[in-house]
């Protein structure tokens, strides 16, 4: 607390000691901070190294995102969540914990928010009051002003890594094994139309990233989301579409809907959603079922039984149609259901994959292919498999795309058709 006690004189001491920062460069502002803590008797003690982290931790507070740069420039940590200018908590490795920094103010807080909203054209105010932006490396983040958010400005963002993660990466992880994953590039490359479902931080973009490694490079490719999180770098053809919020007269609003509308007049093979919260699923399935086969979405659910269920509500919150047809839609738009979860021990795991093979008695008929199996627990990690449970029996479109349904062809098949 001294320290950060320290921290705040000195900065309002070089504020109001330069009333030019804002119109100097950024290597001038840096240089007149270093001969500033350089030459401060109560920093003469420190080492260096500990100046240098001064002199960056200053900086940052003027051109930086103040107290959240250091924590942006950590790679281990995966999310931070500020629950107002004096509660700031991270993940790391898994573990989520309050650290002891904070905003000098309130105000300061609120003048990063609009500096990161204000970088990606998006506005936020009392009048609207919650958005979705992200940061210059990619990291989403959600904000929530008063009076919505009781304790003050709250913003979550979610970090992602510098590379991509490939499903290598995934099956190194435990999230899944080898033969499932080789699989599943078959289904890519047999341009299945596959939805990932999961809870919370489950890792479903992550997923869906890895999966879109498997599309091939001659193909023309278009994202749909509401804050550009898709780290797709296989595809060269590739158009990248964002939502705008309303203007400040409400006017200017571009939605999902809008997006997934225009996207088909683009001449794209496959369209991916980033995630669909709303009535665009009504458009998302159409899409599938208009020829753009191979596409990709994700949404939020506990089981697929129970995101079958979400979309038949978010279909219905946008268009009076019958239960039986939005049932149908969704039967002959999505090929398979992949299933996401995030353990006990923090470890995230495909839980089931399911193929949609029909209508029964007016449902939507499912057929469970792979199941996780826990084994039991060593050291705190939960050990288990991911056991096949059933026989795929839709296999037409594997047929047309001249690949065999049995896995263990799958490497001579892919080497045949330049999938490596």
């Amino acid at each position: 607390m001294i320290e950060d006690e320290l921290f705040l004189t000195l900065r309002r001491e070089i504020r109001s000691g330069l009333d030019v920062t804002s119109a100097m460069q950024d290597d001038q502002l840096m240089e007149h901070i270093e001969r500033y803590v350089l030459g401060d008797e109560r920093l003469t003690e420190l080492t260096s190294t500990a100046k240098r982290k001064w002199v960056r931790r200053l900086y940052d507070s003027f051109r930086g995102l103040d107290v959240l740069q250091p924590l942006i420039d950590d790679r281990t940590i995966t999310e931070i969540m500020i629950n107002g200018h004096e509660e700031i908590f991270i993940e790391q490795a898994g573990a989520i914990r309050q650290l002891t920094a904070q905003f000098e103010s309130r105000e300061r807080l609120e003048d990063i928010i609009q500096s990161i909203v204000s970088n990606v054209n998006r506005v936020v105010n009392e009048s609207s009051p919650i958005v979705d932006a992200r940061l210059k490396d990619g990291s989403r983040v959600n904000i929530v002003l008063p009076p919505v958010s009781l304790k003050g400005p709250a913003m979550t963002i979610r970090k992602f890594p510098e590379r991509p993660l490939s499903m290598d990466d995934l099956v190194a992880k435990g999230s899944l094994d080898i033969d499932t994953a080789e699989w599943l590039k078959k289904l890519i490359y047999g341009k299945f139309n596959i939805f990932i479902s999961g809870g919370t931080g489950s890792g479903k973009t992550t997923f869906l990233n890895a999966l879109s490694q498997y599309i091939p490079s001659d193909e023309r490719v278009i994202t749909i989301e509401d804050s550009a999180e898709l780290q797709i770098v296989t595809v060269p053809n590739l158009v990248s579409l964002e939502t705008r919020n309303a203007n400040t007269e409400g006017k200017g609003e571009v939605t999902v809907r809008d997006l997934i509308r225009s996207s088909l007049r683009m001449r794209p093979n496959r369209i991916i959603v980033g995630e669909v919260r709303g009535a665009e699923a009504l458009d998302m399935l159409q899409a599938m079922n208009t020829g753009h086969d191979g596409s990709l979405s994700t949404g939020h659910a506990n089981n697929t039984a129970d995101m079958i269920s979400r979309l038949e509500t978010m279909v219905l919150s946008g268009a009076d149609l019958p239960i039986g047809v939005v049932r149908k839609q969704i039967a002959s738009a999505i090929d398979i259901f992949i299933h996401l979860s995030r353990l006990r021990d923090r470890s995230r795991r495909v839980m089931e994959i399911s193929e949609v093979i029909g209508m029964e008695d007016g449902e939507v008929v499912l057929n469970r292919l792979y199941q996780f199996k826990e084994l039991g627990e060593e050291e705190g990690k939960l050990i288990g498999v991911l056991e096949r449970t059933g026989t795929m029996l839709r296999t037409e479109k594997l047929s047309m795309a001249g690949i065999a349904a049995d896995v263990t062809a799958l490497s001579e098949e892919a080497s045949a058709h330049g999938m490596d």
